[in-house]
């Protein structure tokens, strides 16, 4: 007889992640071993989702919350005329209206999209039924969706250029597009008057960011970004993923951690003699294949890099040893290519 599959759909996002959770001893747990166990301080800011449930609501400041799985977060606020909801992720799409039910009698009137990507906007097809909902977003993320034409990422029906203050209700709210992560742009979520940042994909608090420093596509960008943050007054940071919610703290972290990241990566590539570096590994392969020479000398810097960043972080960030080595790639790229001397 076949196996049932567990997949996303069958089980919802959470209840996956708490089945992999309870499932740690299969087949690959000779290679989970060659990886530090999450940092205790990491594990006690975890919020308590159940996973049967598939998601937890959380009250962040007064007439607002957030919606986690454990692996994703929206953010939405109450208003006295509406609810406004921002992002709707997938993996929890269809449990946005129940949670929010959980809290307020108030229907959801809008959607913000912080940005383009699928994990943060598919789920608004469960939205669709909603009665005159607008959908708002910045220009190049609507350009973009249009084109793409994805039937789960509902396209916006208000559009703005750079900046946008929304007042609706008891609410006031600031975005602003940057560019530290994706082509198109993303939002700061800013509500000034209750001391909230919602600012994704920029890290997760008290873990380093995701791979290749969170997939961003401008490291320039990227390392300005914590900077921009700090130029808030908030005290409580919605990353959009990870375990738990950020404080200025977090950023202040993070930033001396992709700082360490460009120093090293940098002090290690200039002080490379790239002539002799590229005459061993000639030494070594030959002289045939350029692609294979360049690979083995800016290979060689990664790994230099990567060992001294994670003996420095290995105790202060979880995940350092599984995405510290694409960290020293993204940067050495970002330093070979575009940075200053």
């Amino acid at each position: 007889m076949k196996k049932r599959l567990l997949t996303n759909s069958s089980l919802g996002f959470a209840a996956f992640v708490g089945f992999l959770a309870l499932a740690g001893t299969g087949t690959n747990a000779q290679e989970a071993e060659q990886y530090v166990p999450v940092l205790p301080k990491v594990i006690e800011r975890v919020l308590p989702v159940d996973y049967s449930k598939g998601y937890l609501v959380v009250t962040i400041a007064p007439d607002v919350y957030v919606i986690t799985d454990g692996i994703y977060q929206s953010m939405f606020v109450t208003t006295g005329e509406g609810v406004i909801l921002f992002d709707a992720p997938p993996s929890f799409g269809q449990n946005i209206e129940k949670a929010v039910a959980e809290v307020t009698e108030e229907p959801i009137r809008k959607l913000v999209y912080s940005h383009a990507h699928v994990d943060h906007t598919a789920g608004a097809e469960f939205l669709k039924d909603i009665p005159d909902l607008e959908i708002i977003a910045e220009q190049e993320v609507s350009d973009f969706l249009s084109e793409m034409r994805d039937p789960r990422r509902l396209l916006p029906t208000t559009t703005f250029v750079g900046e946008l203050e929304i007042r609706f209700g008891s609410a006031q709210i600031e975005l602003k597009k940057m560019d530290y992560h994706s082509n198109e742009g993303d939002l700061f979520i800013y509500l000034p008057n209750k001391g909230v940042l919602m600012a994704v994909d920029t890290f997760p608090p008290g873990y380093v960011p995701f791979m290749n420093f969170d997939l961003t596509m401008n490291m320039h960008a990227y390392l300005k970004m914590f900077d921009q943050l700090l130029a808030y007054d908030f005290d409580v940071l919605v990353p959009g993923h990870s375990t738990s919610l950020g404080t200025r703290e977090d950023v202040i972290e993070n930033k001396d951690y992709a700082m360490d990241v460009y120093s090293t990566v940098k002090r290690i590539h200039n002080g490379t003699d790239q002539n002799q570096a590229m005459m061993e590994v000639i030494e070594e392969y030959g002289a045939g294949n350029t692609f294979l020479i360049f690979e083995k000398f800016l290979d060689a810097i990664v790994q230099e890099s990567y060992r001294e960043i994670r003996d420095r972080w290995i105790d202060r960030l979880a995940g350092v040893d599984v995405f510290g080595e694409s960290h020293a790639e993204t940067m050495m790229i970002y330093v070979r290519w575009d940075d200053k001397l």
